[in-house]
C-alpha cells in the first residue's frame, strides 16, 4: 500500500467514526436521562475534534494527490467508476447516491394531467406531455440560455422571453415550467452539446454534488450492511 492510499485509508476510517459519534449522539438525545448530559457534551466536544481533525486530514491528502501528480483526469476516471459501482449497488435514494442531470420530473406533469383530463386519461395525457418535452429538451436546436456577466463573470441564465418558454409557463402553469427549467440548465451545465441525462454523485440531504470521498464512504457503509454475516459455528 502507497503513502497516498494510506492517508485515504486513514481519511475513510476517520469519516466512519464520525458517522458512529453522529448516529450515537442522535441516540442520547432521544433519551429523557438527566445523567446523560453530561455524557453528550463530552460526546459533542470528542466530534468537534474529530470533525476538526477530518478536514485537516482532507486538506493533507489534496495536498497529497497534487504533490504525486495526479492528474484531474484520473481523479474524474475515479469518480465515474463510482458513480458505475453506485448505480449497480444502490437500489435505493440514500444520502449519497446517484442522481440523473437533467431528468425531466414528471410529478408536474402528471398533476396538470390530473386537473385537466378524466382519471382513467390522466397518466396517458401526462406521459404524452412530459416525452414531448424531453424532446425539446433535447433539440440543441433550441437554446433559451442567453450570457449576462455578473461582476465581472460571464453566466449562462434561463431566457425567460423565449417565446416556447413563455408559452409552457402560460399553457402549463409554474410547476411545469420550473421542472423544464431546471431539466434544460442542468443538461446545459453536464451536456450543453448533446443535451442528454449525465450521471452524478449526488449528496440529497445538502442538495449538492457529493465529493468523491463521501461517495466513498456511503458505498463502504452500504458494503458493510449488504455483505453476508458470517454463520455461527
Amino acid at each position: 500500500m502507497s503513502y497516498l492510499e494510506k492517508k485515504l485509508d486513514d481519511e475513510l476510517a476517520l469519516e466512519l467514526e464520525i458517522e458512529r459519534m453522529r448516529g450515537g449522539l442522535q441516540v442520547m438525545g432521544h433519551m429523557e436521562d438527566p445523567d446523560m448530559k453530561e455524557e453528550i457534551e463530552k460526546t459533542k466536544e470528542k466530534l468537534k475534534e474529530k470533525e476538526e481533525e477530518s478536514e485537516f486530514q482532507e486538506s493533507l491528502y489534496q495536498t497529497l494527490v497534487v504533490k504525486h501528480g495526479y492528474t484531474n483526469d484520473e481523479l474524474q476516471d475515479a469518480r465515474k467508476a463510482l458513480i458505475k459501482s453506485s448505480m449497480q449497488e444502490l437500489g435505493v435514494r440514500g444520502k449519497i447516491s446517484v442522481k440523473r442531470m437533467g431528468a425531466l420530473d414528471e410529478k408536474p406533469f402528471q398533476k396538470i394531467a390530473k386537473e385537466r383530463y378524466p382519471a382513467e386519461e390522466a397518466d396517458v395525457e401526462a406521459a404524452k406531455l412530459c416525452s414531448l418535452w424531453d424532446d425539446h429538451l433535447r433539440d440543441s436546436a433550441w437554446h433559451p440560455i442567453k450570457v449576462i456577466q455578473i461582476h465581472g463573470i460571464h453566466k449562462e441564465v434561463l431566457n425567460e422571453e423565449d417565446e416556447k418558454l413563455k408559452e409552457l409557463k402560460k399553457e402549463l402553469g409554474d410547476e411545469v415550467f420550473e421542472a423544464v427549467a431546471q431539466a434544460l440548465m442542468e443538461r446545459n451545465e453536464y451536456n450543453g452539446s448533446g443535451r442528454y441525462i449525465v450521471p452524478e454523485l449526488w449528496n440529497f440531504k445538502e442538495g449538492r454534488k457529493a465529493t468523491l470521498k463521501e461517495g466513498v464512504v456511503y458505498l463502504m457503509n452500504l458494503w458493510k450492511h449488504l455483505k453476508p454475516k458470517p454463520k455461527r459455528k
